[in-house]
C-alpha cells in the first residue's frame, strides 16, 4: 500500500535461496534502473518459508546496489518482502505477485527464478519491453541450451504444445516470463485456485490460459540460462509439473485444441534457438536399463494404457543391446498421445499413469543422447523439428482416442 501504483513489477518467489539470491536481485535492479529510469517500478519477493534468511539478503542486496545506483536512479525502487507459507508452492507464490500486480495496477510485470545465476540485467527489458511498448500479453523466454538440456521440454511439451494449440512457443514451462495486467487480472480471477501444500505446475497453467483465450504472446532470446544445485533433479515431480499439467488441462480445453491444425511461428525478439556443443558425460547406459526394468515391470500397467500394438513395439526395442536401441519420433508421440488419452480417460490414477510415463521418457532421453553425441547445432534443431511435425501428424489419432477410445489405428 505504501508503494502506490507502479508501471513495471518483477515477482521474485523464492525459498532457501540465500546463496544465490543476492546477484539475481542486484541483476534485477540493475536491469530497472537502467533499461526503465523513468518508470515507476518494484520488485516484490514471496517468500515461501525460508530459514536461511533468505529475505535478509534480498533486503542487503537492495541497500547495496541503492548506495552504487544512487547517481542514476531518477525514481526510488522499493523491494518489499513478504512471507506467505511455511512452505514452497508455486500455484500460492504466484498468486501473491498477481494480487499484488492488480493491487498496484501494473502494466507490464516479470517473474524470475531466484536460482538463474546467470542472470543480466538485459533479461528484465526482454521480458517487459514486449509487454509494455508492444501490447503483447504474455513473453515465453528463450534460452541458450546445452544439448543435452531441457529434453523433457524439447520431447515432450513442446511439441505437444505445438501440435495441439499450434503455436511454436519453444519454453513453455519456465521460471522466466513476462505477462500484462490486464492478463494478469483475468487468470487472478478465472483459475481454480487450490492453494495445496507443494502445488506446482501454474505457471504452465498461466501460459495455456494466454494460448487459449487468444492473447497475444511473444517469446524473447534471453541468453544461457543456468540453475543452481540447490534442488536436485527429479524427473517424477517434473514429468508431473509439465505432461501432468498439460494431460490434465486438456479437458477444459478440448474446443480450443481439437478445431486448431498445423502450427505457425510467433513473434520472436533474437534467435529462436542456440545451442552448447562442448562434450559431457551422461550415463546412457543407465538410462537403457531404466527404461527395459521399467517396460517389464510395469507392464500390467503399461497394458491398459497403451495400445497392443505400441506396448508390443516398446517390449521390443527393451530387449536389444545398446547400440541397436532406438526409440524413434512416430512411437514416441503415440505413446505420449495414448498417455494422454488414458489420463483423460482415468483408466487408474492420474499420478500414476503420469508416473508410468518417466520409464518411456528414459528410453526416449536415451535415443536423443545417442542421436545427437556428435551432432551440431543444425542437425539438432533439425531432430526436434522431425518429431514436432511426428506430434502434428499424428494428432488426428489423438481425437480418435479422445472420442472414440479406439487405439492402434494410426496411419
Amino acid at each position: 500500500m505504501n508503494v502506490g501504483e507502479v508501471d513495471l513489477l518483477v515477482g521474485l518467489p523464492t525459498h532457501n535461496n540465500a546463496t544465490t539470491v543476492g546477484p539475481v536481485v542486484q541483476a534485477i535492479r540493475a536491469g530497472l534502473l537502467k533499461c526503465f529510469p523513468r518508470e515507476r517500478t518494484a520488485i516484490l519477493n514471496v517468500d515461501g518459508g525460508s530459514r536461511d534468511g533468505t529475505p535478509n539478503v534480498i533486503t542487503a542486496a537492495a541497500i547495496s546496489d541503492d548506495r552504487r545506483a544512487n547517481l542514476y536512479a531518477l525514481r526510488t525502487l522499493p523491494s518489499i518482502s513478504t512471507r506467505y507459507a511455511s512452505s514452497p508452492s508455486s500455484e500460492t507464490s504466484l498468486h501473491s505477485i498477481l494480487s499484488a500486480a492488480e493491487l498496484l495496477r501494473a502494466r507490464a510485470c516479470a517473474v524470475v527464478s531466484p536460482e538463474s545465476v546467470n542472470l543480466e540485467p538485459d533479461w528484465i527489458a526482454r521480458l517487459l519491453r514486449p509487454v509494455y511498448h508492444d501490447n503483447f500479453d504474455f513473453v515465453a523466454p528463450i534460452y541458450r541450451r546445452h544439448k543435452f538440456e531441457g529434453i523433457l521440454v524439447s520431447n515432450v511439451i513442446y511439441p505437444m504444445m505445438r501440435a495441439l494449440y499450434g503455436q511454436r512457443i519453444r519454453e513453455p514451462y519456465s521460471s522466466e516470463f513476462g505477462f500484462s495486467g490486464r492478463f494478469s487480472s483475468q487468470f487472478l480471477a478465472q483459475h481454480p485456485w487450490r492453494h495445496e501444500a507443494g502445488q506446482f505446475g501454474t505457471e504452465l497453467e498461466m501460459l495455456l490460459s494466454a494460448v487459449t483465450s487468444n492473447h497475444r504472446i511473444s517469446q524473447s532470446f534471453l541468453g544461457t540460462k543456468s540453475h543452481s544445485d540447490h534442488h536436485a533433479d527429479n524427473l517424477v515431480a517434473a514429468m508431473r509439473q509439465t505432461a501432468g499439467v498439460l494431460f490434465s488441462s486438456l479437458d477444459a480445453n478440448f474446443a480450443a485444441w481439437s478445431s486448431s491444425t498445423g502450427s505457425t511461428p510467433i513473434t520472436t525478439a533474437g534467435p529462436e534457438y542456440e545451442t552448447l556443443l562442448d562434450p559431457t558425460r551422461v550415463n546412457r547406459k543407465r538410462l537403457k536399463e531404466m527404461f527395459s526394468a521399467g517396460v517389464a515391470e510395469l507392464q500390467p500397467v503399461l497394458r491398459s494404457i497403451l495400445a497392443p500394438a505400441t506396448l508390443e513395439n516398446l517390449q521390443k526395442i527393451a530387449t536389444v543391446e545398446e547400440e541397436d536401441f532406438r526409440y524413434p519420433p512416430e512411437l514416441w508421440a503415440t505413446t505420449v498421445y495414448e498417455f494422454a488419452a488414458s489420463h483423460h480417460k482415468s483408466v487408474m490414477s492420474r499420478d500414476h499413469i503420469v508416473q508410468a510415463l518417466v520409464p518411456l521418457f528414459r528410453g526416449r532421453m536415451f535415443t536423443v543422447l545417442v542421436e545427437n553425441r556428435n551432432a551440431s547445432s543444425e542437425q539438432i534443431e533439425s531432430g526436434t523439428e522431425q518429431l514436432c511435425r511426428e506430434f502434428e501428424r499424428l494428432k488426428p489419432y489423438l481425437l480418435d482416442l479422445w472420442i472414440d477410445g479406439k487405439r492402434g489405428t494410426h496411419a
